[in-house]
């Protein structure tokens, strides 16, 4: 449904870029005709450079990114441009998307390219989805269950990290960039506003209810804080390490009210419990106005049945070491096979080879298994894969290539320690029984999945920066499509069938909670990246008009929040879901003819 739903964007982005005029750079009114070549290309690089100074002034006051004006140039031009221009260079990422588009194949077959990026772009939403979801989120989950935090601690830390992993990654790696800093903003501004209205709305429709009164303000309150914030330092054009801190320092604030709100819900609720004589024990439904203050942490992925106490084995059975790697590593388990639809088993062929590469690379541990998911063969596997993985994924595995001493490569002695390391738990551990310090393998798990959603991210980013160079769209309207819907959308669906369930104000505090984690965290942690790579204050793009339609469009819809469902006595039933739905699809309207030229100033 996701790459669904991303596909049918594409599209429609496309066809609206046909409508203005996107044959321009391909016609014949080249701004510069080519001249004759000389055999070491000094003429081409001369045309290009001239065209470069002609037309950089015009681009400046719109996009500081140079890149763009690439569709200017001729067709046979393209590549030597991007070549020798340094905005058009993708240092973090695996891939020259912009290099790929246009030196792989001939000027002609630029389409074909474009399109295998695009399909590429979909199965990296895959990855980032079924990483999160089937590995990230376990491990993080596992963590706080050793550690023993609190419900209210892990679900706005650990669990908030793991249901928004794929926003928090894009956008710290987009605000990473300077010229990707607007895919982010665009991202966590339209992620907003289509949880916020999409969702809730969605939410509202499905099962009508009445929210709890005291979280949901405290969490629209809090949201609005750190879109104001945003939209102060997006004017201002810069971000300095203090005001940074300062987007980590309010999650913090957030985060102990949170537990403080929670304390003192508890605390009137044991009061008035002693207060009064009962013969049994109360447990609150998730209907009460005050307990959404712990639903919140509760993850909104979909609820699956557990078979394993209803297929455990009358006898205990010893199996080999090489039946127990081989039975980890096959992803498809026949018992959900057979009752399944036969679209289910074609995707889930399609994305086997995928699951197998993460089950070798990623060790996770389930505390809700006797054995907490113990695998002796595939964990000691892990201790040599998951550390290769590390130093061949971060940065592109630029640090993994480093030679010590122009001799001995970094990749190599990780190999030998990750070996080391395995034959010693081999040897000293049991296939029936987890060592002591099994507990140490979910932070391997939790360090691994991370770095395979951020280089996922990066693609992602990267891809997103291409197509917006290609189609002479802006990163802002990537980030609030194509970006927000790729991320948001599966996790949307979630919240949806939660509600269905029987539990809508879970699904609105996990949509809430997760998207004030996702702006402040990503935003406070990408510029901070950015500031240790290059300078002690961050300078933003020029924030166009669309960046203000996102920002008023957010606020907004914040504000007919605040006011509405109190004024409804906090019940959000049909009609106000509908409101919701058309808020959205006006947004969108305006959005897309702003960046298109109809809506200008």
């Amino acid at each position: 449904m996701k790459s669904r739903v991303v596909f049918i964007s594409m599209l429609l982005l496309l066809c609206f870029q046909c409508i203005y005029g996107l044959g321009s750079g391909e016609s014949g009114t080249a701004v510069v005709p080519s001249p004759d070549r000389s055999s070491d290309g000094a003429d081409l690089r001369s045309s290009v450079s001239t065209m470069v100074g002609t037309h950089i002034a015009m681009f400046h006051q719109e996009n500081t990114d140079k890149c763009a004006i690439v569709m200017n140039l001729s067709a046979v031009d393209r590549c030597a441009f991007v070549k020798t221009t340094p905005d058009c260079s993708m240092e973090d990422s695996f891939i020259n998307y912009l290099k790929m588009t246009f030196c792989l194949l001939p000027p002609d077959l630029t389409p074909l390219t474009i399109t295998l990026c695009i399909i590429w772009l979909l199965f990296l939403f895959i990855v980032l989805g079924l990483t999160a979801s089937k590995f990230f989120c376990p491990n993080l989950s596992a963590i706080s269950s050793t550690l023993r935090l609190t419900h209210n601690v892990a679900g706005v830390t650990f669990l908030a990290l793991g249901n928004g992993a794929p926003d928090v990654f894009s956008a710290t790696v987009a605000f990473s960039r300077p010229h990707t800093a607007g895919l982010a903003i665009g991202a966590l501004f339209g992620a907003g506003i289509f949880v916020t209205t999409v969702v809730a709305g969605a939410v509202s429709l499905v099962k009508p209810f009445t929210v709890a009164s005291r979280p949901f303000l405290r969490d629209v309150i809090f949201y609005m804080a750190a879109v104001f914030w945003t939209v102060v330092i997006l004017y201002r054009g810069t971000i300095s390490l203090g005001e940074t801190l300062g987007y980590l320092g309010l999650y913090v604030v957030y985060v102990i009210t949170v537990i403080a709100s929670a304390y003192i819900y508890s605390h009137q609720k044991h009061s008035a419990t002693r207060s009064s004589i009962q013969t049994s024990t109360h447990v609150p439904e998730f209907q009460s106005s005050e307990s959404d203050d712990e639903a919140i942490l509760i993850s909104n992925s979909s609820i699956q049945e557990d078979y394993d106490s209803e297929y455990c084995p009358l006898l205990p059975y010893c199996e080999s070491t090489s039946s127990i790697l081989l039975s980890s590593l096959n992803p498809v388990d026949s018992r959900i096979w057979r009752r399944k639809s036969w679209r289910w088993r074609a995707i889930k062929i399609l994305k086997m080879p995928l699951e197998v590469l993460l089950l070798l690379t990623v060790p996770v541990v389930d505390p809700d298994k006797e054995d907490r998911n113990w695998r002796r063969p595939l964990n000691c596997l892990h201790l040599t894969t998951a550390p290769l993985v590390c130093v061949l994924t971060f940065r592109s595995g630029e640090y993994g290539m480093y030679r010590i001493e122009d001799q001995f490569p970094v990749w190599a002695l990780t190999l030998l320690f990750g070996l080391f390391l395995s034959a010693i738990v081999f040897l000293t551990t049991t296939n029936n029984h987890p060592p002591p310090y099994h507990s140490l393998f979910s932070l391997l798990g939790f360090v691994v999945s991370a770095i395979w959603i951020s280089a996922a991210a990066l693609e992602v980013v990267s891809i997103l920066h291409m197509l917006g160079v290609v189609f002479s769209l802006s990163n802002n309207l990537l980030g609030l499509t194509l970006l927000a819907w790729g991320n948001s959308i599966g996790d949307s669906f979630s919240d949806v069938t939660i509600a269905r369930q029987g539990y809508p104000q879970m699904a609105i505090s996990a949509c809430f909670g997760g998207i004030i984690f996702n702006m402040l965290i990503g935003v406070g942690i990408g510029c901070l990246m950015q500031m240790f790579n290059n300078e002690p204050v961050v300078t933003f793009e020029p924030a166009g008009l669309l960046t203000w339609v996102l920002a008023g469009s957010l606020g907004l819809s914040l504000a007919l929040s605040f006011i509405q469902v109190p004024l409804r006595c906090f019940h959000m039933g049909r009609s106000y879901g509908i409101f919701l739905l058309l808020f959205y699809a006006v947004f969108l309207l305006v959005a897309l003819l702003t960046e298109f030229g109809f809506i200008h100033t």
